[in-house]
């Protein structure tokens, strides 16, 4: 029996421990064979780098131009995302009112600051008079959006004759009017606390919701940079490099959400104009570092591992570059590769004037880009380079664009939601309103905004007269009835040209009278009140469709500054689907009562 409690340890039989930390090699001619069958004596240079010494010439975006608007100054006081996504607010659809969110908040707004003029409760009745002036007058017969949801009915009779309109305050103080115009004032006393009041009014209402320049009544969509025709943001900015030449950079197809470097293309097309000069040149000497990742092996021949990586298990396919291509690395070409520290602010365009490496024999040797040469040559190595717009007979871009962008942004509940889907059966498009938005604001789903439509106008128009029933077994209908919400694009052709399509919004006949159906978001009703058609381009809508959300953003600027924005945002669909639209029907009649 072994006892349980003996205890196995080393006893040293000399005090010495120098043997022990000689690490003897008992077969040298073995180690030495094995460095030449691994080619440790085939060395031209092994001198490893000790400084790195590079002159960066660096520039800031300073100019900034929306899809078919005019160019500005690019804003240093919020992100580039917000510039890029920001859309007009919407108060009306028609002459309808809507918005009561924002106009009751900025009516609120007023009377809080009729309240610091010590003003709320004076003898005049300011509230009274101003509700008067601006009001929110109750919901007619033909305001069927306001009418037809119980929810907004209740919250129109609340605040009709009690609230005011505190937009339409705000469009007259913005428009050059005096905010105690037609009201009854002493105007010793209260002309001047209104007026500047008035002016607060308007600067805190533009700073809450960031908009695009240029919004006028006329022109509600502003400088807005949405294409509705592609279904993506389209803008430019400009920054001037060394030696005055500008540099012009171009997102194409921004599909919202995320925005970093690969959203803009070398633009060759005529410069922006305006740009501010560059930003001094930078220049230091820095130590390289090897670059590694985690379970990359030691590049030493005797080194212990942790092991987080068995590379003898990875079994890569022939088609998993990706694979193939961290493996060679880590095997073959790890001790090769090196890292240089160099930080840049966001907001920048940099580019490498020049690198000299030196190693420890003192060599110093001149570093050109690798991924330089024509962009057409596929055998070029670069990282996060831009393209060139247009011709790809042209020198590679080789500058590095850090956008003025955040890391995070946090988004809202969808607004309005719109999907997009391909019916190959009756040969359309279909825009489905998944999501629409209230009078009062809030989001709602669009089949039951829809069906409460339907449904008050069903009783506006009241039991539909009964003229000469039918007698046959079997009636003729025209056409089936598709949900209100559905909303057509019908295929045509591309004026001047016979083969290439487009797809132009249609509309479907109501169930209740055969008046057209109007869509009810922003982005299918582009141009629907001004009286002018709307197209989409086909390849907009691939066979697995589109989706498309309006919603509010908000995220901190570097400052600490709050911004919010309204703004779109293309997603994947969901595939291909069917209206069940059929025409010339024959259907059982329904036998007498």
């Amino acid at each position: 029996m072994t006892d349980p409690g003996a205890r196995l340890e080393g006893r040293p039989r000399t005090t010495e421990f120098d043997r022990a930390l000689r690490a003897e090699v008992r077969d040298p001619l073995w180690l030495l064979t094995r460095q030449w069958q691994l080619g440790e004596f085939h060395g031209t240079d092994g001198g490893s780098p000790v400084t790195v010494t590079y002159s960066v010439a660096q520039s800031r975006p300073t100019r900034f131009r929306p899809f078919g608007g005019a160019p500005e100054d690019l804003p240093t006081d919020r992100p580039l995302e917000t510039v890029a996504e920001r859309r007009p607010l919407t108060f009306t659809y028609g002459a309808e009112k809507i918005s009561f969110d924002l106009r009751l908040a900025i009516g609120h707004r007023w009377f809080k600051l009729l309240g610091q003029l010590g003003l709320l409760g004076h003898v005049l009745k300011f509230e009274e008079q101003y509700a008067a002036r601006y009001p929110i007058k109750l919901p007619t017969a033909d305001d069927v959006t306001q009418r037809a949801n119980p929810t907004v009915w209740a919250t129109m009779q609340a605040v009709a004759g009690r609230r005011m309109d505190g937009y339409e305050l705000y469009l007259f103080v913005k428009g050059g009017g005096n905010a105690d115009a037609g009201i009854h004032t002493i105007p010793i006393l209260h002309h001047t606390p209104l007026v500047n009041a008035g002016k607060r009014l308007v600067a805190w209402f533009d700073a809450l919701i960031d908009q695009p320049t240029g919004i006028t009544q006329a022109d509600p969509d502003g400088d807005a940079t949405w294409d509705p025709r592609r279904l993506e943001h389209r803008f430019t900015v400009a920054a001037s490099m060394p030696g005055g030449a500008e540099k012009t950079l171009t997102a194409r197809e921004y599909p919202g959400g995320e925005l970093d470097w690969h959203a803009f293309s070398v633009d060759p097309g005529p410069p922006v104009g305006g740009a501010k000069p560059p930003l001094p040149a930078l220049a230091r000497t820095v130590f390289p570092a090897p670059v590694r990742y985690s379970g990359m092996p030691l590049p030493r021949w005797w080194a212990i591992e942790d092991g987080k990586t068995n590379f003898a298990a990875v079994r890569p396919d022939s088609t998993d570059l990706a694979r193939l291509v961290f493996l060679e690395f880590a095997l073959v070409f790890s001790n090769d590769w090196f890292q240089v520290p160099c930080d840049l602010p966001a907001g920048t365009v940099a580019r490498i004037r020049g690198l000299v490496v030196t190693d420890v024999f003192g060599n110093r040797q001149w570093i050109t880009p690798a991924g330089a040469g024509f962009d057409e040559d596929w055998q070029r190595w670069s990282m996060f380079t831009l393209d060139t717009i247009g011709d790809d007979d042209v020198p590679a871009d080789t500058d590095l664009f850090l956008p003025p962008s955040v890391p995070k942004v946090a988004e809202g509940p969808p607004l309005e939601e719109v999907l997009l889907i391909r019916d190959e059966n009756a040969n359309l498009v279909w825009g489905i309103e998944q999501t629409v938005r209230l009078p009062t604001g809030d989001p709602h789903r669009g089949s039951e905004a829809a069906g409460e439509v339907l449904a008050y106008r069903r009783r506006q128009a009241g039991t539909p007269p009964v003229t000469d029933p039918p007698r046959a077994a079997l009636s003729y209908e025209v056409m089936n009835s598709i949900p209100e919400h559905w909303i057509p694009f019908v295929p045509v052709h591309v004026p001047g040209d016979n083969r290439e399509i487009q797809l132009q919004r249609a509309a479907m006949p109501s169930a209740v009278d055969g008046q057209p159906v109007r869509p009810r978001t922003t982005l299918l009703r582009e141009g629907f009140d001004r009286g002018k058609q709307y197209f989409v381009n086909e390849e907009e809508v691939p066979a697995a469709g589109t989706r498309l959300s309006v919603a509010y953003n908000r995220t901190r600027w570097r400052d600490g500054r709050v911004v919010v924005w309204l703004s779109a945002r293309r997603g994947e669909g969901r595939g291909e689907g069917s209206s069940g639209l059929v025409f010339d029907l024959l259907v059982n009649t329904p036998p007498p009562a």
